[in-house]
Parts: C-alpha cells; sequence; structure tokens
C-alpha cells in the first residue's frame, strides 16, 4: 500500500502574515470550509496568543469545521500555549503546534539563550501542551541552518516528551534539496522514536526551492508538508500546495505516495485565496496559472489535438478546471444559474443567488452571452463577507480630451445619503478623491491593479485595490463592464474592510479594559 503524505494547510497563519493578506472571521472561514472541501489533513487556523482576532478565528473553525485537524500555533511559552489550548477548547480533532528557534544564529541574537535552555524550555513546552491536547506538534525553527547533532538532541526529547508530529522548517529558504532531505534522513535514523512520530516540513521560497525541497523530503521519509494555497506567505511565501500535491500525484512512479487530496477543488482554492487576499496569480503559475493549460504555440496545438499526453502531463479537469464553455443569456433562467454555478463548485444559499442573479441580469443585457469566468467574478463580488459600513448608491463620472476629470458620488452610511465632488488627474482619480471626502476614513492607497476578466471590448473588467490603515493592508476587489465603477467599488469594499477591523479593534479594547475593571474589583 503507498504511503499516504498528510497535508498540512497554513494558508489561515503563515499565508494570512504575508503583508496585505489579512482577512476577517467571515473570510477565513470561508478558507476553512473550502480547505476542508479540498480534503487537506491539517488547518492551521491562526496564532490564537497573538490577537483577539486570531483567538477567535481559531476558536470559531475549531468548532465548526469538519474533517481536517485544526491547529493553532504558539511559541514554547506557557502564556501561548495556555490561550492556544483555550481557543481550541470544543474542537472536533485539534492540535497544538508550539515552535522554538534552535540554530545557533537564533540563539544568539533573538533568544539569547543557550542550547541546553532552549531543549529545556521545548521539552517543558511540549508537555504543557500535552495537558491540553493529545496531539502535540514540535517545530524546531531554522533547522535547516541548525547543527545537525544538536537538532537530533531535541528531536529524541521532544518526542520522548510526547509530541506527536516533529516539524523541520527550512525557514528562510536556505537549504538546497541534496541538504535538506538529508537532514531529513538523518533525523530519522539517529533520533530515537522518529519511527514512530510524523516528520514534517516547512519550506519557504525565499531561493525558489521550497517545492523541491518539499519532494526531496518526502522522498528522505518525512510524513507531512506544510504548505499554502497558491505559495502565500512571509517574504518569498511557502511551498504551494497545489505544486507538491499534483507533483505527488503525477509523478507517482517516482515518489511512490500518495496524499488525500481532492485534486478537482484545488483550482477553486486557488481563486478564492486569489480573491479574498488580492494577490494575483500570475498566468504561468504552475497548476492553477490562467496559461497553465493553454497552448499558442503550433507545434504544441497540433500535438495537443492529436493526443493531448504529448504535451499535458495533468488532465485540466483533475485540478477543478472545466474543458467545457458554460455560456448564459438574458434568456437564462435563475435555476440555470444556479445550476451552472452548482457545476463549477457553488451552492448559494437564497439570499446570496439572489444578488449574483440580479448582477447576472445586469450583465447579460450588456453582454451578448456571460461566461463561466464571467459568473466566477459575480459570484466573488456578491458573497464578500464585509460588514458594508459605506454603500456606494450613485456616481457620475466626466472625463474627456482636453477636459478636466470629475466626479459626483452619493454614498449611504448608516442610512444617511452623504454627496461629494472632486476632480482630478483622470477619471478613477476623481472618483477616489470624491469617496475619500465623503467617507473621511484615514487611509492611504497602496496598491490599484486592473485586469480583464474575459476577452473584447465589452468583457468585465477586474479591479483589486489595497488600502493601508492602523498598520495593516485591506484589499478591494470589484468586477464590472465599466472599469471606473469596478474601480469605485473595489475602493468602497477596501475602506469597509479598515472600517470593520477598526470597529473590531475598539470592541476589543473596550472588552479588554471591562474585564481589567472587573478583576480589580474582584469579578
Amino acid at each position: 500500500m503507498d504511503r499516504q503524505i498528510m497535508i498540512f494547510d497554513t494558508t489561515l497563519r503563515d499565508g494570512e502574515q504575508c503583508p496585505g493578506a489579512s482577512m476577517n472571521l467571515e473570510e477565513k472561514y470561508q478558507v476553512a470550509q473550502q480547505l476542508a472541501r479540498l480534503r487537506v489533513d491539517v488547518i492551521e487556523a491562526g496564532f490564537p496568543y497573538s490577537s483577539p482576532g486570531d483567538f477567535e478565528a481559531v476558536q470559531w473553525i475549531a468548532k465548526n469545521i469538519e474533517g481536517p485537524i485544526i491547529a493553532g500555533l504558539c511559541r514554547a511559552r506557557p502564556e501561548d500555549i495556555k490561550r492556544t489550548g483555550e481557543a481550541l477548547q470544543g474542537g472536533r480533532r485539534t492540535r497544538i503546534h508550539t515552535v522554538i528557534a534552535t540554530s545557533d544564529v537564533h540563539l544568539k541574537y533573538k533568544l539569547r539563550r543557550t542550547r541546553e535552555e532552549v531543549l529545556q524550555q521545548a521539552v517543558a513546552a511540549v508537555k504543557l501542551a500535552k495537558t491540553f491536547v493529545e496531539d502535540v506538534e514540535f517545530s524546531a525553527e531554522d533547522a535547516s541552518r541548525t547543527d545537525i547533532d544538536y537538532l537530533c538532541q531535541v528531536s529524541e526529547a521532544v518526542i520522548k516528551a510526547g509530541a506527536t508530529t516533529v516539524n523541520l522548517p527550512d525557514t528562510v529558504g536556505y537549504a538546497t534539496p541534496t541538504e535538506y532531505g538529508a537532514m531529513i534522513w538523518t533525523i530519522r535514523e539517529r533520533v530515537p522514536g522518529a519511527d514512530g512520530i510524523a516528520l514534517s516540513v516547512h519550506c519557504h521560497n525565499d531561493l525558489g526551492l521550497a517545492v523541491a525541497n518539499s519532494l526531496e523530503a518526502v522522498r528522505n521519509g518525512a510524513q507531512q508538508i506544510e504548505c499554502t494555497i497558491n505559495g502565500i506567505g512571509e517574504r518569498a511565501g511557502n511551498a504551494a500546495l497545489e505544486e507538491v500535491v499534483m507533483a505527488i500525484r503525477t509523478r507517482h512512479d517516482y515518489f511512490g505516495c500518495t496524499t488525500g487530496i481532492d485534486t478537482r477543488e484545488i483550482y477553486r482554492a486557488s481563486r478564492l485565496v486569489r480573491d479574498i487576499t488580492g494577490f494575483a496569480v500570475q498566468p504561468n503559475k504552475a497548476v492553477v496559472g490562467r496559461n497553465a493549460f493553454a497552448h499558442a504555440s503550433g507545434i504544441h496545438q497540433d500535438g495537443v489535438l492529436k493526443e493531448k499526453q504529448t504535451y499535458e502531463i495533468m488532465r485540466p479537469e483533475d485540478v477543478g478546471w472545466t474543458e467545457k464553455s458554460v455560456v448564459l443569456s438574458s434568456r437564462s433562467g435563475r435555476h440555470g444559474v444556479r445550476h451552472c454555478l452548482a457545476e463549477m463548485g457553488y451552492h448559494l444559499g437564497p439570499e446570496e443567488l439572489g444578488k449574483v442573479y440580479e448582477r447576472f441580469l445586469e450583465l447579460a443585457d450588456k453582454k451578448k452571452d456571460v461566461s463561466e469566468a464571467d459568473l466566477e467574478a459575480l459570484v466573488a463580488d456578491e458573497t464578500s463577507s464585509v460588514t458594508e459600513e459605506y454603500q456606494l448608491d450613485y456616481m457620475s463620472v466626466t472625463s474627456g480630451l482636453k477636459q478636466i476629470p470629475a466626479a459626483v458620488i452619493r454614498i449611504l452610511r448608516g442610512g444617511e445619503a452623504i454627496t461629494g465632488a472632486a476632480t482630478g488627474v483622470g477619471p478613477v482619480d476623481a472618483v477616489y478623491k470624491t469617496i475619500d471626502e465623503v467617507t473621511r476614513l484615514p487611509h492611504e492607497l497602496v496598491d490599484f491593479s486592473v485586469r480583464s476578466v474575459t476577452g473584447g471590448t465589452e468583457a468585465l473588467g477586474e479591479c483589486m485595490v489595497k488600502v493601508g490603515a492602523n498598520g495593516e493592508i485591506f484589499t478591494g476587489r470589484a468586477s464590472s463592464t465599466d472599469i471606473v465603477e469596478a474601480s469605485a467599488k473595489a475602493y468602497v469594499q477596501a475602506l469597509n474592510k479598515a472600517a470593520y477591523h477598526a470597529a473590531a479593534r475598539q470592541k476589543n479594547r473596550a472588552r479588554t479594559e471591562d474585564e481589567g475593571r472587573r478583576t480589580e474589583v474582584g469579578v
């Protein structure tokens, strides 16, 4: 029987640590639901001690997501571990993932502790975690730059303390595949008890080797790969889930192992993470990029038409791409739209379906045919989980050759209609200046991009923006056949996210102050 590799997804923790990739509770829950459909083995839902928002997200996901193990990350500190244990309480299948650095450079400059002190702290952390859950993972941060004898010593000690998984990260993406594979092999061969636990790997992509290192680790005995959707993560990102999974599947003859992933859900997971974070997927991205199964060369096209295996080593449908082209028109009814969405993997509730169908009718009146890509864009627009403090109610924009662009906009806020007007160097600039005047929310525009969802002059245009507020980055995304309208909607969505988080911070601050007052009076 083939050895099965566990897939540990850390999109909601390490992926979210990427600047600009922050998610609110509803968005994290959407991603967690999709990861469950993808059938990952472990979902690392967050870092509970880091913020009340992360604590709440881990707690909610642990209680409401069925299937995968739900993990919470914590440093090897008692207060971190206890907080993580509290967040996971009541979950069906839970894991505490505790971490401490082991490389000499981290010990000397970051921790300022001796090897013996760190060893004792690691053991104590695992023992404390075991009082909350049976499933405890220990990570030796910067393992790939750790002295191998010391790494063996730490691994042996935490296994004796009760760790069920030992993770050996290439934290800064420094290792080469040969070196990294040798490290995994050494731990497996030299450490007593290593055959009774799962050896895990967590690779970063600073040198573009995260996937290669993860796969080489599997060849040398690793049983778990930690990865993210689209490879998002700190700095250059993490090993991409879709790449490691499809490499193992496609080259089963070489790796001799499998995963439990439902690969047909990969494409949808990729697009969901893209839409929520605003991080575009490059066209030539392996497995999920727009060009991954496209053939422009005449020689390639000829070969594919004769036999797909000539230039396709994977079937597009195996990762969730559909070869059929869904085409709907203004005559298509609600049932037809719902059926097409279901075939694409979207199962919407009555309210969400109603919103999407209204947008579909508007689009169908402007375009002759509505494609699958168009529907996907509409779903992303109308199923946003952000509370709308600001609603775009009216917009008029004038622009032309030798004419100063101007905008008049009306925004609804709590039942109040607020109207403003401004000019700019272009129509989008005029719109954004008007929205700023109306909302008066402190922020700065960090990034702005537009692209065509499909081809042709009547195609939907998709806009993604990022705004900075209170030290955080918030993403907005919207689509329309009018790119200025899409730009306005995306901007307002980003501002709504910023307002949502500001309100949440204020609420958490008030709650903390109230708890402090109650503690003082002995409640």
